[in-house]
């Protein structure tokens, strides 16, 4: 029985004792296996822009004052090697744990008495960097055994290495192979030679002590030893050798490049990254080598205006096909804290100028309510209080609309935007990407064309972008519009099916059509500004470009915009608190820069014309309207719907005598001895300012005189250029304490007629050939007259304002 019952412990203890041994092994592995954190390393890490090709554009120092780039998997062959034989030879050997690196070390410790090896593989060094501050025990020396075989189950050899190489202390503040890479040798870290490359390699197993700059025989003698390992090994030739045993060690941290601040900071605040705890670096489509040319430029341009007080420039450089930025200059390098170097302008709403002219030349085109080559009033126009005045405050008359566009005319385009009207301009603003109209059409009313609202370089250049992928795309798509077009641009680097996903083609365009598209850039193409002299002249350059520049009231903004097939450059130069400065204009501040810019770039072809969208058309040679019977004609290009478009207002028939010198009629000739004949007529006030720049303008004849006074009535001989309207009248008073005279002016289509004028029925006086008056009215309402020698007659009421008011 005692046999029996001592066989029966056995097996009962037996049993236990598995069953205890088989937990506290599932115990263990379960420890073992949830004992690494996740993530590993949770410090803060510097936010990093890069080109597109890798290269750094700038960084920002992470929170803890450490220069910590974010990780990075890929590690250099040449500092790949120089680590595993300064720290770890058997590093692709062993699972995490050395026990001859270890037994070593333990030998080397006794034998000097002290810690001189700690024995610890690459992985256990992870560890020990990711359990920072921990004390140098036996005890703490396993758990990173422990923890560096869990680290080898659940990252590759190469990761490991990877994550060595992204958080071990290099000197100083700086922490990982890219930061230390850039910080000592000024590039990234695969450029590296085999000389930096085992400097870099040698640092973190003493950061403290080797430090660029200091103890530099320390650093050379380990550099050169590592080296000569290598050599052993047959990492590297004995050229090789030489060669890195020759370069010199840094002498001291490099400033990191800092290309494009406001785009790194921009990047970062807009939050387009994935919300992951390391996604802090951004490769952009930034062309690195094109950022740094276009900041030289910057600065050399902001030289010459700084001399005008003119403190701050942006310039935007997008890649049409890709819609992507090239280069993004936020303001100009240097510009110093005291004149706004941080603000961002590419972003910032400014007052647009005429930089919006060609978008509504392009939508009345596609509506069919203008042909290029209709002729738009230029007079001096005042629309509900509101006055426009050219640049040069000189009037042509009339001009055809491509015209006012080549010379970005103000007061034809006020009068373009009253036809079409500022609602329907405000909503397809918006809808093509101005995200600065914050306010109701009626805010803004006419001076919307002319810089009454704020736009952003950012929105306006990608408003012009789209323009020229519409254009582009018109003959690959088929002559189908893809809404895409208008995307905005992006600054971060796509992946390939990022940029493959494509909207399905419309057959109508939602934006423009390529036909109004490509009938302003031709304009844009031919554009021309005034100079020294006060005549127009077209601007020549060695590539075909569509540009068009604007300038701000108050000379607080200067424009420029300039497109072709490849590129979008967008310029503005001006002062960040909106300062005006004198001279501060698009022609002068900003398009010089643009034909710089446009000569870092690679030329392209012009725009393909879309024939398919377009027709030729027969309008009236001189009005540029659509043809009537009685008109000499032309033939020009013009978009499909300018088919529907206003025929030729100028033209008419009148009788002549049969010598043709005199005007006739029913009253004083037989109808078969009058001719008739057509005749291409301005109403006076066109006439008026037509005639002084073409003198082959031929007038009305005057009538027979047997044929009595002119019978058509009288705004059709005279008409009034000021008070146009019922207006009130601020009369200024001038350095002697006396109130200024105000100019009242008519236009008479025979201008050697005599006028009289009265004011409050009361006779002022008299003029032939040059009539304007200069009168001093007392304050309040007033009825001006004016009558010719043939008895036309005007009248317009006015208010002088009071002194005060």
């Amino acid at each position: 029985m005692a046999v029996q019952k001592s066989k029966w412990e056995r097996r009962y203890f037996l049993k236990r004792f598995g069953r205890a041994t088989l937990i506290l092994t599932g115990v263990l592995l379960t420890v073992f296996w949830f004992s690494l954190p996740n993530p590993l390393f949770r410090d803060p890490v510097s936010k990093v822009l890069e080109d597109r090709d890798g290269n750094l554009l700038g960084a920002r120092i992470a929170k803890d004052g450490q220069w910590r780039f974010p990780f990075n998997e890929e590690v250099p062959n040449n500092f790949e090697k120089a680590i595993i034989a300064f720290e770890d030879k058997r590093f692709y050997k062993h699972p995490g744990f050395d026990p001859i690196a270890f037994g070593r070390a333990l030998s080397q410790n006794i034998r000097n008495g002290r810690v001189v090896s700690g024995g610890s593989t690459l992985s256990m060094q992870v560890i020990r960097m990711a359990r920072k501050g921990k004390p140098r025990t036996l005890l703490e020396k396993f758990i990173e055994v422990w923890l560096a075989l869990r680290l080898e189950l659940r990252f590759s050899k190469k990761e490991i290495l990877a994550l060595y190489a992204s958080n071990a202390p290099f000197g100083g503040n700086v922490v990982g192979l890219d930061a230390a890479s850039w910080r000592y040798f000024g590039k990234k870290p695969q450029l590296l030679s085999w000389s930096e490359a085992t400097t870099l390699a040698v640092l973190p197993n003493s950061p403290a002590l080797i430090y660029p700059g200091r103890n530099r025989r320390a650093l050379t003698t380990k550099r050169d030893q590592l080296l000569e390992k290598l050599l052993g090994q047959g990492a590297i030739d004995s050229v090789a050798y030489l060669l890195a045993l020759e370069e010199p060690l840094p002498d001291r941290p490099k400033p990191l490049p800092n290309l494009a601040p406001h785009l790194l900071d921009r990047a970062f605040s807009e939050k387009q990254l994935e919300p992951d705890l390391r996604g802090t670096k951004v490769v952009s489509t930034l062309d690195g080598p094109l950022q740094s040319r276009i900041n030289e430029l910057c600065v050399r341009k902001g030289a010459v205006l700084n001399g005008n007080e003119i403190h701050n420039l942006a310039v935007l450089v997008l890649d049409v096909e890709k819609n992507e930025v090239l280069a993004y200059v936020g303001n100009e390098p240097g510009a110093g804290a005291e004149h706004g170097e941080d603000v961002d302008i590419i972003k910032a709403p400014r007052s647009t100028g005429s930089i919006l002219k060609p978008m509504l030349y392009a939508m009345m085109m596609q509506e069919g309510q203008l042909l290029p080559t209709n002729l738009l009033p230029d007079v001096p126009t005042q629309m509900n209080g509101y006055r426009p005045e050219n640049f040069l405050e000189t009037y042509n008359g009339v001009v055809p609309a491509k015209t006012a566009l080549v010379r970005s005319l103000n007061v034809p385009f006020v009068r373009m935007l009253q036809q079409y009207g500022v609602e329907k301009f405000h909503h397809n603003l918006k809808k093509l990407g101005l995200t600065t109209l914050t306010f109701p059409p009626q805010h803004y009313g006419l001076t919307l064309i002319l810089g009454g609202a704020e736009g952003s370089l950012w929105d306006i250049a990608n408003v012009y972008g789209g323009m020229a992928r519409t254009l582009n795309h018109f003959y690959p798509n088929n002559g189908r519009y893809s809404q895409d077009d208008f995307k905005k641009a992006s600054y971060q680097k796509r992946n390939d099916q990022e940029i493959k996903a494509k909207s399905d083609l419309l057959n109508d365009p939602s934006y423009l059509s390529a036909n109004a598209i490509w009938f302003a850039f031709d304009a844009m193409h031919d554009l021309q500004r005034p100079n020294a002299e006060g005549t127009w002249e077209k601007f020549e350059s060695t590539i075909p470009i569509a540009w068009k520049t604007g300038t701000s009231f108050g000379f607080r903004d200067a424009w420029a915009i300039g497109v072709t097939p490849k590129y979008v450059v967008g310029i503005w130069a001006g002062n960040a608190d909106g300062e005006g400065r004198p001279g501060l204009v698009g022609i002068y501040a900003a398009a010089p820069l643009l034909f710089e810019v446009f000569d870092l770039l690679s030329s392209s072809r012009w725009f393909d014309a879309p024939f398919d969208e377009m027709k030729k058309m027969t309008v009236c040679r001189q009005s540029g309207f659509l043809a009537l019977p009685i008109c000499e004609k032309d033939t020009v290009w013009g978009p499909l719907n300018g088919l529907n478009s206003q025929p030729c207002p100028y033209h008419q028939l009148i009788n002549l005598d049969k010598g043709k010198q005199f005007q006739v009629s029913a009253d004083c000739e037989l109808p078969s001895n009058m001719v008739q004949t057509p005749w291409f007529l301005l109403p006076p006030l066109e006439e008026f300012y037509y005639r002084s720049q073409n003198p082959n303008y031929r007038p009305l004849p005057p009538f027979r005189k047997d044929c009595g006074q002119h019978k058509k009535g009288d705004k059709e001989m005279m008409e009034l250029i000021y008070p146009k309207n019922p207006t009130k009248i601020y009369v200024p008073v001038d350095l002697d304490g006396k109130m200024s005279r105000t100019v009242f002016k008519i236009a008479h289509r025979r201008a050697e007629t005599l006028v009289y004028w009265h004011i409050d029925n009361q006779y002022i006086g008299m003029t032939s050939t040059f009539h304007e008056m200069a009168l001093n009215p007392s304050a309040g309402k007033h009825i001006l007259t004016v009558v010719d020698e043939m008895g036309n007659r005007l009248e317009q009421v006015f208010e002088i304002l009071p002194r005060g008011k």
